[in-house]
C-alpha cells in the first residue's frame, strides 16, 4: 500500500494531513467540532449548530486556516490529540453529540459517482438527515428504526465494483448502513478514520439501545450533561461508564482525607499519575487549570467531578474505547466470554479458557465492582492491550523455543566485532566494559585482539603493524593498559550469565611465542574445566570430524577459535600463514576492483590483492593444542568449491545443495572460514547457492570492512541470507543494523543460537535468494498490519528544537531476502504530540517467513538535528496476530518508559488476501478449471521419474482441499458484506442480525453434525438469507473435507517424499546408468532437489490447513453460541462442550508443528 496522495479537500482524499503545507500555522491541528462542549459563556447549541453547518467542513484545521474561530471563540474538539484544551471522545454520548452536529461525508453511488453531504441526527435520535440534495427534507433522511447493521471498512457491492475510485478511498474511513428489509446500503466515507469511528460507533449504540430512540430527557434519551460528562451531551449511562464513574469516585474518597469532597490540585495530580502511568503531570496540571479557568473559581481545590473530567479527558484513549465498544455490544465492559472470544478470533489464542479470562479479569480489572461481577471497563482493558501478554513479540520467544540439538553449524550465532574498543577501530582503546556489555546482550563469539605486551605479559588491542603500533600506545599512554588476564577473568565471570550455550573466543594475535604460552597457561589457569579442547572430543559428540556438536552438548563450554598447526607437524613451534584479514586473500578475485557494500555513495573501491605472498606468523604448539576451531581464510571455500566441481566431472555428486563427496581434507578439527565483508558480498550476489551449500558443514564467520575505521556495521541481513552463520558486528555502535541483530536473536530467548531455515539445514534442499518464489511450491505469506496510534511519544534525545511539539510519522521496514524487502510510511500526524493516531493499513508480500524482520521507525518531521523517537525489530515468526502494543526502544536499544505503539497483525497464505478490491475477481471467478497446480520436474532418470509420478494425484488432490477451503470461506465472507482478513466472528454477527426478528427471536440454530457446526433454519427466510446460510453451509462442507482427508493425502504425499530420499544415495549410480553427464546431469540433480523441496512444501501446507480449519471450526462454534444462535436444550450444550474438547485436543496437538501456525499460543 502506497502513501496517500494529494493535499486538501480532493475527491479522494481521506481527510488526514497527508502533505503539510510548508510551516503553516502551529496552532489547532486535527479536531472536529463537538457541540455544547465550550466552557462558560459560550453561545448556545442551536446558535453553535447553524455556525458549524454554515463552515467549510475539513477534518484538519491545517488545510483550511480560516476555520480557526467558530462561533467567536475557540471550542473543545472531539479529537484524538493529546492536547489538554481539547476534548477527546470517552463515550457514546460524545459520539452522538458529534453526530447531531454533524458533519460532511462522502456518499458513494453504484455508478461511480461521488456526492459530498453534510449529515445530521435528529435532535431527538429517530433519523439521518443529509443536505443538499435533490429530493425534499422528508425524503432526504433515513429512519433509524430501519437500520439492520453498520458495517466498516469498503465491504459492499457498491464498494467492491466501483473499481479506480474505491481504490483511492481510504479502507479506514469507509462504512456503510445496511437498512431496510432488501437490505439497501448506504454507503459513505469520512474524511478521516476518527470522523468514521464515531459515526459507526454511535449508530452501532443506537441499534443496540432502541429504548432512546426518540425519546428527551427522564433518563431514557438525551439530557444535558453535567460536569462530570464534560459538557456536550450524554445517554443513559452503559454499565460500564457506571463501573468506571464508581471507580474514580472510590480512588478520589482515598485521597479526600477531610472527606469534604475536595482535594489540592497537586493531590489529584499525583492521583491521575498513578491511575494512569505514562502521562505527563505538566498535561494534567494544565488541564486542572483549564477547568478552573472556565468557572472562575478562585481556588485551586478540585472536586470530585472535576476529577472525573480530567481523567475521563486526559486518560481515555479513543482507539480502544471504539474496540470496547464493537466487542461488548455497547455496553462499554466486556464479561469473561466476551473475553474469551476476543482472544480466541482476534488475538489467536485458541485454547483460552474461561476460567483463564476471569484470572486476566481480575489482573487487570481496576474496579473492585467489576472484578467482583466479572466484568473488564475501559481502563481495564486498556491495561490489557499494554500489558506484556498483548505485546507484538509471541511470549513463547522470550524462553529457549528452538530445537539446541542440532549442529553448530545448523544456526545463526550472534557475534560481536573488536567490542572491547572504545569509539573508533584506529584510536580506540581497549575497554572491559565493551566485552561486558556484548556478553550481557547474548553474544556467543568475542573477538580478541592480543599484542605483546610490557614484562612478557600480552596486552588486549589490536597490532597495527611496527608504526602505528608506537603511536597508538603513545596516544593511551594516560590509560592503564588491560591484560588478556583480566580480560579472560571478566569473560569468564560473565560468559553464562545470559545464555548458558557455548561461547566461541575468536583469537587474533601477532604474539611472540613467549607471550603465546604465557597466555595458554592463562586460558587454562582461568577458564579450568570449561574450556574445551581437542582431547575432549569425542566420537559419539561429532561423528565424523567435520561435524560439529550441538549447542546443548557443549553447554557450559568454552571453544577457541584461532590458527592452529598441521597435526604432523612436530616440534614446540611452527609457522603457519595469515592471509590479509580484510580483503580474504584473493582467490578467483584477486586482482578484482570491489566496491564495500554501504559505501557506495563514499566511492570506496578496494583491489583484491594477489595471495602470492602469505606473511607467516610463529605459533607455539602449546597454545595451538588449546585451538578447538581452526580460523582459516576463503582459501577454504574456493578449494571446496574446486574439488567439488572435479569430483562432478568424475562421478555425479548426491545434489546440487549437498555435496556427498568428501571436501579435499578431513581435517582432524573443526574450521570456520573467516571472509571479509567485500568478498562475503560478492559471494552472496555471484555463487549464493554455492555459499550455502559450503555452510550447512562449515561455520563461516564475516567481518567489517577495514575502511570502516568509525567501527560502523554492515547489514547482516546480506549475509544471513547466504546462509552465514556468524556476521560479527560492532556492538558498541548503535543503529539499523544493531537493531536487526537484536530482533533476530530475540526470537530464541536472547540465546544467541537461532536456528537457520530449513532449505539451509536440510541434505536435500533448493533455495535460491534471489528468485521471487525462494522455496518451490510454498506461495508467499500476506502480512498485514495497520498501525493505529502511538502513545506518550518523546522528543528526540538529539534535537536542538525547543518545546514539546513534534509530527511524529512511522516508518514500517520489511528486511529479508530481495524479494521481500520494502519499505512504507505513514503520514505525518502533525502537531499531534505524543498521542497521535494513524490508523493506517499496510501489506507486504513475505516469500520466506523464517529469514524476515519487521522494523518499526518513529520519527519526527519537523526536527531539528535529530529526527529519531524510537524503534522496534522483531522476527516475523515472533509476530502475535490481533491487537498488538509495540513497546519502543532508545537508540541504544533501552526500552522507552509507557512508550510503544498500538497496531493490529492479520497473517494470511493467500496473495493479496488483505485488499478487498481484488477479493471477487480471486474468488468467484477462479474456479478448478482455471487453477494453477504445483508440478514436479522431469530429471530424466527412468526410475526417480517413475517415483515422482506417484505424486501427481495427491499434489493436485491436496490443492483443491487446500483452495476450496479458502474459496469457500472468501464467498462467506463475501456473502456477509466483509473483507477477506475478517474474522469469522464478525461473519456471524452480520449473519445474527439478519436472522433475528423484531421480536428478537432467531431464524436458524446451530446443530452440531458428526462434530460440526451446522445452521438449521426455523422459520421461513429472505432470499438473501437463504444464499447466506448457503454460503455457510459450502464453507463447512469444504472444511469437513479438508479435515477428513487431509491426513490421507499428505501421507502419499511423504510416502513419494520418502521414496525419493531413498533413492538420494544412488544418484551418482543412476545418473550413470542414464549416461548423463555434465550439464545434462547437473540439471537432473537440481530437478531431484526441486521435487523433493516441492513434497516438502506441499506436505507441510496441508497440515497447515487443516490446522487452520479445525481453528476455524472452534471460531464458528464459539461466535454462534456468543451470538444466540445456540439450542437452549440441555442435549446441544452437551455437544458443543464435547465439540469444544475435540477441537481442542487437534489444536493443542497439531499446532506447534504446523508451519503455518503464524505465531499463534
Amino acid at each position: 500500500m502506497s502513501e496517500r496522495d494529494g493535499c486538501g479537500d480532493g475527491l479522494y482524499g481521506d481527510g488526514a494531513p497527508d502533505c503539510i503545507p510548508p510551516r503553516v500555522s502551529r496552532g489547532r491541528r486535527s479536531g472536529v467540532i463537538l457541540p455544547g462542549g465550550g466552557g462558560g459563556g459560550q453561545d448556545s447549541d442551536t446558535i453553535l449548530l447553524e455556525s458549524v453547518k454554515a463552515a467549510p467542513r475539513r477534518s484538519s484545521i491545517i488545510k483550511d486556516p480560516s476555520v480557526q474561530k467558530v462561533g467567536g471563540g475557540r471550542k473543545k474538539t472531539v479529537s484524538f490529540s493529546s492536547m489538554p484544551s481539547e476534548k477527546k471522545v470517552s463515550s457514546a454520548a460524545d459520539c452522538l453529540a458529534f453526530m447531531q452536529g454533524g458533519c460532511e461525508l462522502k456518499k458513494i453511488r453504484p455508478n461511480s459517482r461521488m456526492y459530498c453531504r453534510f449529515y445530521t441526527l435528529d435532535t431527538d435520535l429517530s433519523c439521518l438527515r443529509w443536505e443538499p440534495s435533490k429530493k425534499d427534507s422528508e425524503r432526504a433522511r433515513l429512519d433509524v428504526s430501519t437500520i439492520r447493521e453498520v458495517r466498516t471498512g469498503k465491504s459492499t457491492e457498491t464498494f467492491l465494483h466501483n473499481g479506480p475510485l474505491s481504490e483511492h478511498l481510504a479502507e479506514e474511513a469507509a462504512f456503510s448502513i445496511i437498512h431496510g428489509d432488501e437490505y439497501q446500503s448506504l454507503d459513505l466515507v469520512a474524511l478521516s478514520a476518527d470522523v468514521a469511528n464515531i459515526w459507526v460507533t454511535g449508530l452501532r449504540y443506537l441499534l443496540a439501545h432502541p429504548s432512546i430512540i426518540g425519546g428527551v430527557g427522564g433518563g431514557c434519551g438525551v439530557v444535558a450533561g453535567g460536569p462530570g460528562d464534560g459538557g456536550g451531551l450524554a445517554v443513559e449511562g452503559s454499565l460500564g461508564s457506571k463501573m468506571r464513574r464508581e471507580w474514580l469516585a472510590a480512588e478520589f474518597a482515598l485521597v479526600d482525607e477531610d472527606g469534604y469532597g475536595i482535594v489540592s490540585e497537586d493531590v489529584a495530580v499525583t492521583t491521575v499519575c498513578k491511575l494512569c502511568p505514562g502521562i505527563k503531570e505538566a498535561k494534567v496540571r494544565l488541564r486542572f487549570k483549564e477547568i478552573q479557568r472556565s468557572k472562575e473559581k478562585l481556588t485551586s481545590h478540585v472536586t470530585r467531578e472535576e476529577f472525573q473530567e480530567a481523567f475521563c479527558e486526559l486518560c481515555t484513549r479513543p482507539d480502544v474505547y471504539f474496540l470496547l465498544v464493537q466487542l461488548s455490544q455497547d455496553r462499554e465492559c466486556l464479561d469473561p466470554q466476551d473475553l474469551r472470544l476476543f482472544l480466541e478470533t482476534e488475538q489467536g489464542l485458541s485454547l483460552a479458557t474461561t476460567e483463564g479470562c476471569w484470572e486476566l479479569l481480575k489482573r487487570y480489572e481496576p474496579s473492585a465492582q467489576g472484578r467482583e461481577r466479572g466484568l473488564l471497563g475501559l481502563d481495564g482493558f486498556a491495561r490489557y492491550l499494554q500489558s506484556p501478554e498483548c505485546q507484538l513479540l509471541d511470549p513463547e520467544h522470550l524462553g529457549v523455543c528452538q530445537d539446541m540439538n542440532l549442529p553448530l553449524s545448523h544456526y545463526y550465532i550472534s557475534t560481536s566485532y573488536r567490542s572491547y574498543l572504545l569509539d573508533d577501530q584506529v584510536h580506540g582503546r581497549a575497554d572491559l566494559g565493551g566485552l561486558i556489555k556484548a556478553l550481557q546482550s547474548g553474544c556467543r563469539c568475542l573477538e580478541l585482539g592480543v599484542t605483546d605486551g610490557p614484562e612478557g605479559e600480552p596486552l588486549l588491542g589490536v597490532d597495527y603493524g611496527p608504526d602505528v603500533s608506537r603511536h597508538h600506545h603513545h596516544l593511551h599512554h594516560h590509560h592503564a593498559p588491560v591484560t588478556i588476564r583480566s580480560a579472560l577473568e571478566v569473560v569468564n565471570k560473565y560468559a553464562f550469565l545470559t545464555s548458558q550455550y557455548p561461547l566461541l573466543l575468536y583469537l587474533c594475535h601477532r604474539c611472540s611465542p613467549g607471550q603465546q604460552r604465557t597466555m595458554a597457561h592463562h586460558l587454562k589457569k582461568v577458564f579450568g574445566s570449561r574450556l574445551y579442547t581437542p582431547d575432549a572430543q569425542h566420537v559419539s559428540l561429532g561423528g565424523r570430524a567435520t561435524t560439529l556438536p550441538s549447542p546443548e552438548q557443549l553447554k557450559g563450554r568454552i571453544l577457541l577459535v584461532g590458527k592452529k598447526l598441521p597435526p604432523e607437524e612436530e616440534g614446540s613451534d611452527g609457522e603457519v600463514s595469515e592471509e590479509d584479514e580484510e580483503i580474504g586473500g584473493g582467490g578467483p578475485l584477486a586482482g578484482r576492483r570491489m566496491t564495500i557494500p554501504g559505501e557506495e555513495e563514499l566511492g570506496v573501491v578496494l583491489v583484491v590483492p594477489p595471495p602470492s605472498q602469505p606473511r607467516k606468523l610463529s605459533l607455539h604448539r602449546e597454545l595451538s593444542d588449546l585451538v578447538a576451531v581452526a580460523r582459516t581464510s576463503s582459501r577454504s571455500f574456493y578449494a571446496q568449491r574446486g574439488s567439488y566441481k572435479q569430483t562432478q566431472q568424475q562421478s555425479p555428486p548426491s545434489s546440487p545443495s549437498s555435496p556427498g563427496s568428501p571436501v579435499p581434507l578431513e581435517l582432524p578439527y573443526w574450521r570456520m572460514c573467516s571472509l571479509g565483508e567485500g568478498e562475503a558480498g560478492r559471494l552472496t550476489s555471484e555463487s549464493p547457492e554455492d555459499l550455502v551449500v559450503f555452510t550447512k558443514r562449515t561455520l563461516t564467520r564475516v567481518r567489517p570492512s577495514s575502511v570502516r575505521l568509525d567501527s560502523s556495521n554492515p547489514n547482516p541481513q546480506g549475509y544471513w541470507k547466504g546462509g552465514v552463520q556468524l556476521v560479527a558486528l560492532n556492538q558498541q555502535t548503535p543503529g539499523a543494523m544493531l537493531d536487526l541483530h537484536r530482533g533476530r536473536f530475540t526470537q530464541n530467548g536472547g540465546s544467541g543460537y537461532v536456528l537457520r531455515p530449513a532449505v539451509m539445514r536440510d541434505e536435500v534442499s533448493y533455495f535460491s535468494a534471489h528468485t521471487h518464489g525462494c522455496v518451490p511450491g510454498v506461495p508467499p505469506q500476506t502480512l498485514r498490519i495497520k498501525v493505529i496510534s502511538a502513545h506518550n511519544l518523546p522528543k528526540p534525545q538529539g534535537s536542538g528544537a525547543k518545546g514539546e511539539v513534534i509530527d511524529p510519522y512511522v516508518v514500517l521496514e520489511l528486511h529479508g531476502v530481495p524479494a521481500d524487502c520494502a519499505e512504507q510510511r505513514t503520514r505525518t500526524a502533525a502537531q499531534n504530540q505524543d498521542e497521535p493516531m494513524f490508523d493506517e493499513t499496510f501489506e507486504f508480500q513475505v516469500n520466506m517467513p523464517e529469514l524476515a524482520l519487521l522494523r518499526f521507525v518513529v520519527l519526527d518531521d519537523d526536527y531539528i538535528g535529530d529526527d529519531f523517537i524510537g524503534q522496534y525489530s522483531v522476527a516475523f515468526d515472533c509476530l502475535q496476530p490481533g491487537y498488538r502494543n509495540v513497546p519502543l526502544l532508545g537508540l541504544a536499544g533501552d526500552p522507552l518508559p509507557h512508550t510503544s505503539l498500538f497496531v493490529h497483525v492479520a497473517i494470511t497464505n493467500r496473495r493479496g488476501g488483505g485488499k478487498a478490491q481484488r477479493r471477487g475477481l480471486s474468488v468467484r471467478r477462479v474456479g478448478r478449471r482455471g487453477r494453477e497446480y504445483v508440478s514436479l520436474r522431469h530429471t530424466g532418470i527412468k526410475a526417480l521419474d517413475e517415483v515422482f509420478k506417484q505424486a501427481g494425484g495427491p499434489l493436485k488432490e491436496a490443492t483443491d482441499l487446500r483452495e476450496d477451503a479458502q474459496c469457500s470461506t472468501a464467498g462467506f465472507k463475501d456473502q456477509c458484506g466483509l473483507p477477506t482478513v475478517a474474522k469469522l466472528k464478525q461473519c456471524i454477527q452480520s449473519l445474527a442480525t439478519r436472522l433475528q426478528s423484531p421480536e428478537g427471536a432467531m431464524g436458524a440454530t446451530m446443530l452440531l453434525r458428526e462434530g460440526y457446526p451446522c445452521l438449521e433454519p426455523q422459520v421461513s427466510l429472505s432470499e438473501a438469507t437463504r444464499k447466506l446460510l448457503s454460503a455457510y453451509d459450502t464453507m463447512i462442507s469444504a472444511q469437513k473435507q479438508l479435515i477428513e482427508n487431509a491426513d490421507g493425502v499428505q501421507e502419499r504425499i511423504d510416502q513419494v517424499h520418502r521414496e525419493g530420499m531413498d533413492l538420494h544415495e544412488d544418484l551418482s549410480r543412476l545418473c550413470e546408468k542414464e549416461g548423463l553427464k555434465g550439464r545434462k546431469m547437473n540439471k537432473a540433480v537440481e530437478s531431484f532437489t526441486w521435487n523433493i523441496t516441492v513434497l516438502k512444501g506441499q506436505s507441510d501446507l496441508l497440515r497447515g490447513a487443516k490446522m487452520d480449519s479445525l481453528d476455524a471450526l472452534r471460531q464458528l462454534a464459539l461466535a454462534c453460541e456468543a451470538c444466540g444462535l445456540t439450542s437452549s436444550s440441555s442435549n446441544s450444550s452437551n455437544s458443543f462442550s464435547t465439540a469444544e474438547l475435540h477441537y481442542s485436543s487437534h489444536l493443542a496437538s497439531g499446532r506447534r508443528s504446523s508451519t503455518h501456525g503464524n505465531g499463534r499460543v
